[in-house]
């Protein structure tokens, strides 16, 4: 807010002046609205010899009011020769410049006229980006050592403006038709089919793009480069192709299969047929973020879209699926309907990380993603617990604070959400509600208030195919349950008034439960992790309340609107839970002897649960400890019955509240404790651990909870774990790498051959020979493990450098090395001293510069680290990032740290102590 609230200051007080020394006609760093586009012709030539690159735009523009100046949108080129088109004919228009906005201002002799069309053209010139936005610079070694070189594009949120002056803002949507020069050792490709191509003198040739629906500037893309493709055609006649390397091709076949597979669903899912005649997915060798919705011309990771059946793992082609899922999602949420401005952007992003879900359990059932949803939301609290977290809808003004909306909160959060409105409604309605709100608003703009209108009272929907039987049924049952416009008895349902207590205030409640008889009673509170209780206050939410109990295993239902409620069991229980496989955004507390009653149920019958279920218990018990609520050996004691789980989503979830305890330790001088608490995990999930055989047999769930148990259990020094990866390593590195190792078991095994430097460097020297992403992947993530100080340095040198290893991946090196208790200090100087560097490249308030300011400093838990965490931090500029939430969110998370171990410290080491004497006791 206090960014806001400074700018708007600054511009209502002063006149804003050009680069010439004249006053620029437009204070806002929002675009006036005086003229929108209907209409881009672009035609650009990029070189990839001399990296740079020149074009011409036209723009036809409609006029709303009567003005002299177009204001729009351009970033760090040079713009020539601009002429205003109009039917009295052409004249040359004056150029104002004012850079800290990125507008230019055109500015007419003559009134514009409202009502009337215009065209303008703009000739422009810039270098290609040496980042990764914008139109950018890519490169890639073939396996003969040449360098090629392409050039990509990545206009989400704010860089279109950077490749072309434009209206760069999402609700000034256009047709654009794009003409794109190169040399005939490359290919172009757009958002739309190519025409035609013509041959230009001096050897060059130009590509003519079919014009494209109307859609925002961010959506906009092109790539000239030396790819191949493969394709395929949809049930429903669209052409698909996978555009790679010529040397990874070989491994596009799965990646082609799922776009196939994935745009039939949504095509049928959503009931409106995808509009384009195409649609590509591009693996660019560098690139920023998972991958990017540009309409027709999907962008990702190369690890995002190569699969190799033999080389890649389970979680690989998890991975590889969900985020091919993710981007055909936003071509209906995102690209067919937009959100009017980036404070919505969750209406994107949470839909799309929502429908992976949904797609994918339908699709690829045998993929068992339910088994992983759960984690998004368990993310998304860890920073919505934070004072400093946000709404998921919040005001944003400048690029730094839209960049900072690419979180945890938009995408993981607004997932959450969207799962508990579907649950509380029903899958049927919630699918009725989203189609009437595409169909409504398709080609359109949104805000928050349009998704909640569509979903309310959907059976008198006038909007909707009649056609479609499942929909009337639907309605048809609905009406006799409870009247058409009833949802629950005497209720009203209102979805706008329950989603904005959602949207709208930041952070989640924390409902406490006290059993007495059969009375139930409820109250709620913002859960935040801080002893400040005034930052608690004036929050309610409407919360749709569900539970079971040991008397009847039914899902029960009760919307809680209030601050406190009372509800009425039919008969009394030995134990009730609520958030029933946690569908719901909310943590529970069960006052009383609520928790030891769960606590038994847990050790004597702990299947009596769903496995979410057992996974949101493990959550909140130790989520509580944080905020007093309850006692740390009473979480502890919940912790013992994990010695018998086997579900995916309850053990990481275990590993997920217990090793972050020992991380504390690894950063102070504790090594006894620390050491404890290593022992006490390994013991738990001992049983589990020794029945993992080193093969790829098993669900997928199966074999990435393998992966999980047998890395954790090499890099925690589990004596047989230890002798079996040596084994395998020494095997493999004798055959030279040509022995072939089961893939999900390969990480334990390079971890392990990664601790000595002749092992470290037979891996690296197969790292850079290797073709394989999720290999390489690994291999890269299995170095960062090492105890070799050295190696961690070096490693984190050569990827910024960026020839050897992809500065792409640097942000991931430093994470990984600063979880490795001989890395933390490393990777802490290392993101101290290259700071600015990594903000040029990665640019101020993204999810990556976010994530490494979060990740590398979120175990630290002494006093003296968090002084010299401000001190860094303090002493930057708000160009250079002070301005950040991350920051803030890195403070607030020392402090908790701070506070964690000083409360609970000398518990734990009771707990272990006598758990360890009561062991001792047992063994005699």
């Amino acid at each position: 807010m206090f960014v806001i609230s400074k700018v708007l200051h600054f511009t209502l007080k002063v006149a804003l002046v050009a680069t010439n020394g004249q006053p620029f006609p437009w204070d806002r760093m929002r675009l006036p609205k005086t003229v929108s586009p209907f209409h881009y012709d672009l035609s650009l030539h990029p070189n990839l010899t001399t990296l740079d690159f020149t074009g011409v735009v036209r723009i036809q523009l409609d006029v709303h009011e009567d003005t002299r100046a177009i204001v729009l949108h351009a970033k760090q080129m040079q713009v020539s020769n601009v002429w205003l088109l109009a039917p009295e004919g052409v004249r040359p228009l004056r150029v104002l410049e004012y850079p800290r906005f990125h507008q230019l201002a055109l500015l007419s002799d003559s009134v514009l006229t409202k009502g009337r069309r215009y065209e303008v053209q703009l000739e422009f010139a810039a270098n290609l980006s040496d980042s990764f936005h914008g139109f950018y610079k890519s490169s890639y070694r073939s396996s003969s050592g040449e360098v090629r070189v392409l050039a990509s594009t990545q206009f989400e949120a704010t860089f279109a403006r950077a490749a072309f002056p434009c209206f760069d803002e999402p609700a000034f949507k256009a047709n654009f038709t794009i003409q794109i020069i190169r040399e005939p050792r490359h290919i172009a490709i757009s958002n739309m089919p190519m025409v035609k191509t013509v041959a230009l003198p001096g050897g060059l040739l130009e590509d003519h793009f079919d014009t494209s629906v109307k859609m925002s500037t961010y959506l906009v893309a092109y790539i000239v480069s030396d790819f191949l493709s493969v394709s395929k055609t949809t049930q429903h006649g669209v052409k698909i192709s996978i555009y790679a390397v010529a040397e990874k091709i070989d491994q596009t076949a799965f990646a082609l299969d799922a776009a196939v597979k994935l745009l039939d669903f949504y095509d049928d899912y959503f009931d409106i047929p995808y509009p384009l005649p195409k649609q590509d997915l591009a693996a660019i060798p560098d690139f920023q973020s998972g991958a990017m919705e540009n309409w027709g011309l999907t962008t990702y990771r190369e690890t995002g879209l190569l699969f190799d059946p033999d080389k890649s793992s389970a979680s690989d082609k998890l991975g590889i699926t969900k985020v091919i899922a993710h981007e055909l999602a936003h071509q209906w949420f995102g690209n067919l309907v937009t959100m009017e401005w980036w404070n919505d952007l969750w209406l994107n992003e949470g839909f799309a990380k929502f429908m992976e879900y949904i797609s994918l359990d339908i699709t690829y059932p045998e993929l068992q993603v339910d088994d992983f949803f759960l984690g998004k939301c368990f993310d998304a609290m860890e920073v919505d617990s934070l004072s400093s977290s946000h709404p998921v809808s919040t005001d944003v003004e400048n690029p730094t604070q839209i960049q900072e909306m690419f979180d945890d909160v938009s995408y993981d959060k607004g997932a959450c959400i969207l799962n508990m409105l579907r649950d509380f409604l029903t899958p049927e309605a919630f699918e009725i509600g989203i189609i009437r709100y595409l169909k409504r608003y398709s080609y359109q703009n949104t805000v928050n208030s349009h998704l909640w209108e569509s979903l309310t009272d959907i059976c008198n929907s006038d909007d909707l195919d009649k056609g479609r039987m499942k929909h009337k049924e639907f309605c048809s049952q609905r009406s006799v349950q409870s009247g058409a416009s009833k949802w629950y008895p005497g209720d009203e349902l209102d979805v706008r008034a329950i989603m904005d207590t959602w949207t709208l205030q930041e952070g989640f409640p924390l409902v406490t439960v006290e059993v007495r008889g059969r009375e139930v009673r409820l109250s709620q509170e913002r859960y935040l992790k801080t002893d400040d209780h005034s930052l608690t206050e004036g929050f309610l939410w409407q919360i749709p309340l569900t539970y079971m109990t040991s008397a009847s295993k039914t899902t029960h239902r009760f919307l809680l609107k209030t601050k406190t409620g009372v509800l009425h069991l039919p008969e009394e229980a030995d134990w009730v839970k609520f958030n029933v496989d946690m569908s719901g955004y909310y943590m529970v507390h069960y006052a009383g002897d609520g928790w030891n009653s769960l606590i038994k149920l847990l050790q004597h019958n702990h299947t009596a649960l769903s496995s979410n279920d057992r996974a949101s218990l493990i959550h909140n018990v130790f989520q509580l400890v944080s905020t007093g609520k309850v006692r740390l050996d009473t979480a502890l004691e919940l912790s013992l019955y994990l010695s018998r789980e086997t579900e995916i989503m309850a053990v990481t979830q275990g590993f997920g509240e217990l090793v972050p305890l020992y991380k504390l330790m690894e950063k102070r001088d504790m090594a006894a404790l620390e050491n404890q608490m290593k022992n006490y995990i390994v013991d738990l999930f001992r049983g589990l651990i020794d029945r993992q055989e080193w093969t790829d047999s098993g669900s997928v769930s199966e074999r990435v909870l393998r992966s999980y148990l047998l890395l954790f259990s090499c890099v925690r020094n589990y004596a047989p774990c230890v002798t079996k990866a040596s084994q395998l390593f020494d095997s493999w590195r004798d055959s030279d790498g040509t022995v072939s190792l089961p893939v999900d078991i390969t990480m334990a095994v390079f971890v392990i051959g990664a601790r000595t430097p002749e092992g470290w460097d037979f891996l690296f020297e197969e790292y850079r020979r290797s073709l394989q992403m999720s290999v390489k992947s690994r291999m890269k993530s299995a170095m960062t493990v090492s105890p070799l100080q050295d190696k961690l340095k070096w490693m984190m040198e050569q990827s910024l450098h960026g020839e050897v290893m992809k500065t792409q991946d640097l942000p991931g090196v430093v994470v990984s090395v600063s979880k490795n208790p001989r890395g933390y200090k490393l990777a802490w100087d290392f993101l101290r001293a290259n700071w600015p560097t990594l903000i040029k490249k990665f640019d101020l308030g993204s999810s990556t510069i976010s994530h490494l300011v979060t990740e590398v400093t979120n175990q630290y838990s002494t006093r003296e680290m968090l002084d010299e965490v401000r001190s860094f931090f303090g002493s930057l500029t708000e160009e250079s990032g002070s301005e950040m939430r991350c920051i803030r969110q890195t403070y607030e998370t020392i402090e908790e740290n701070i506070r964690w171990m000083d409360t609970n410290r000398p518990l734990l080491q009771a707990w272990l102590d006598k758990r360890s004497h009561r062991a001792a006791h047992e063994d005699l």
